[in-house]
């Protein structure tokens, strides 16, 4: 019952702040002075043991979902955490944090660093490693962790704006949590990741959004694209998130994405690649299969 209810009020608290807060599926910890890092993870990958390691040496945020306003201050969740029995099938045990010995989070923490959280299961032992994350991938690697990112405002733009914010996002390969304590350490105070340029630049991708459902069905053989969500553009990529997936286009599908804006004929579509990328021979088949992937995944509509 305890892990039932534990449950329960996690899902209500994330629905009634959708759309307000971005949740990352993580577990944060907090420094003397407020600072948060955010160590996302999915169930069952170790973020419980990393929040009862670390919060033992810094303030406890939460083991579960970490939510930030859109200024940068986090939301404390510091529910019991769910700590798995030795017994396969037995529900969690609902241990309380100061059961556990977790320090207090400070007043007003707020977020300072994110982290992907990837725990070595298999080969030798590692001491953990901390290392900078290109921001597409890092997108990503975020969405899929979040709670109802999709109800926010702009979601790619606004998560893309926190990891700005924050410098960018890293990712800590380890081992064993007990070794977690020195390595998250650095994050409170880091600086922007070091990466090669180009890995951390975006811009919207939004104009004109809308489809031509004033001027008739699409004629016979042209294209056009659906709605979207949102949409941004990372260096030579294009993420476009709809209602139900985030895609990652690269090489002509980022043009053909944005040429499709309004309803286009695969010549022209054609000649704008052509000006940007060439065509090889038989670029026409080429060109089919790539239209016929971006309408299988929903992103455009054949007339």
């Amino acid at each position: 019952m305890a892990e039932a209810v534990t449950s329960e009020v996690t899902i209500a608290a994330i629905l009634e702040r959708a759309g307000e807060l971005t949740m990352l599926h993580a577990c944060g910890v907090a420094d003397d002075q407020g600072r948060v890092v955010a160590l996302v993870a999915k169930s069952g990958t170790g973020k419980t043991t990393a929040s009862s390691q670390l919060a033992r040496a810094f303030g406890y945020i939460t083991d579960e979902t970490l939510a930030i306003r859109p200024d940068g201050t986090v939301v404390p969740y510091p529910k019991p955490l769910s700590v798995k029995q030795a017994t396969p099938g037995v529900a969690k045990l609902q241990v309380g944090p100061d059961e556990l010995g977790l320090k207090v989070a400070p007043d007003n923490p707020r977020i300072a660093a994110i982290a992907l959280l990837d725990r070595v299961r298999e080969g030798e032992y590692q001491r953990p490693v901390i290392e900078g994350v290109p921001l597409v991938d890092a997108v990503l690697a975020l969405i899929p962790d979040t709670s109802s990112q999709a109800a926010v405002v702009q979601p790619l733009q606004s998560l893309c704006r926190l990891i700005d914010s924050v410098g960018g996002v890293y990712r800590v390969s380890y081992s064993e949590a007990a070794d977690l304590k020195d390595a998250v350490a650095p994050l409170f105070a880091s600086g922007p990741v070091k990466l090669s340029d180009g890995f951390g630049e975006w811009k919207p991708a939004l104009a004109d959004l809308e489809a031509d459902s004033a001027a008739g069905p699409t004629p016979a053989g042209w294209i056009q694209r659906t709605e979207a969500v949102d949409a941004v553009e990372i260096g030579d990529d294009l993420l476009v998130l709809t209602e139900t997936e985030l895609t990652r286009l690269s090489g002509i599908g980022p043009i053909i994405w944005q040429t499709a804006r309004h309803r286009v004929s695969m010549q022209t579509l054609a000649e704008r690649i052509e000006a940007v990328h060439g065509l090889p021979e038989g670029y026409e088949a080429l060109l089919d299969a790539a239209v016929d992937g971006l309408v299988d995944q929903g992103l455009l509509l054949r007339g």
